[in-house]
């Protein structure tokens, strides 16, 4: 399975490139809720406008596009429980390459019939998430397929980091800039081009409180 670092600003403006005409550039927009609660203008980035409905089209789209001719005839697979899976499958298709997305067995069947209508074919394996990643790894070594793992991934991390180029351009007064924190690698990604190009704009990754392993793992002595 291939290892992964982190990329670098560099890393990150080629991947705008790749995904460029493919990718939204989403747009930033000031949320009268959020702003009156926080007592502070609040701007919101809609990547809910994106290809797909998320932002990870633009990892996946930059990690295809990354493919040799040999990779792209071996086709891709993945392990998602939804947004990773369907960013997949729609990328897949727009390159011509084959995509088998592993699902677990108790996923959203709105979140299944949207992957399979985006070209992917779809195995429902396993009763969580890690059984699917494990079936989908064991594809990989069967077939030769490129595995895309949702976060980690330079070339995924790169192609999430994109985000932080735009709002570096559309808000250039910006000061706190609030991530949402899953797998870690929109966060890291949008972290890395904002530490090069905005050092001093504060960063705050958030979690849901039921599912916080970033946070529980800062209080037991993790960096």
């Amino acid at each position: 399975m291939r290892t992964s670092t982190a990329p670098k600003l560099a890393e990150i403006e080629a991947a705008r490139e790749r995904i460029a005409g493919i990718a939204q550039v989403t747009p930033v927009y000031p949320s009268e809720t959020f702003s009156r609660r926080c007592g502070r203008t609040v701007q919101l980035k809609a990547e809910n406008l994106q290809r797909t409905g998320a932002f990870k089209i633009r990892g996946a789209v930059n990690t295809i596009a990354s493919l040799t001719a040999e990779e792209r005839q071996a086709g891709v697979v993945a392990a998602s429980a939804g947004n990773h899976g369907q960013a997949v499958a729609w990328a897949a298709r727009e390159a011509g390459i084959e995509a088998t997305v592993f699902m677990p067995q108790d996923s959203p069947m709105a979140k299944v019939d949207a992957t399979r209508n985006y070209g992917a074919h779809v195995e429902l394996s396993g009763a969580g998430f890690d059984e699917s990643m494990e079936a989908a790894e064991a594809r990989m070594e069967e077939t030769g397929a490129t595995f895309l793992h949702a976060f980690e991934d330079e070339r995924v991390i790169a192609g999430q980091g994109t985000i932080g180029l735009e709002l570096v351009e559309q808000l250039p007064s910006l000061g706190t800039l609030v991530i949402p924190i899953g797998g870690g690698g929109l966060a890291a990604g949008i972290a890395i081009a904002m530490r090069a190009l905005r050092p001093k704009v504060k960063l705050v990754g958030v979690q849901a409180a039921a599912v916080c392993p970033f946070a529980g793992g800062t209080e037991h002595g993790f960096t």
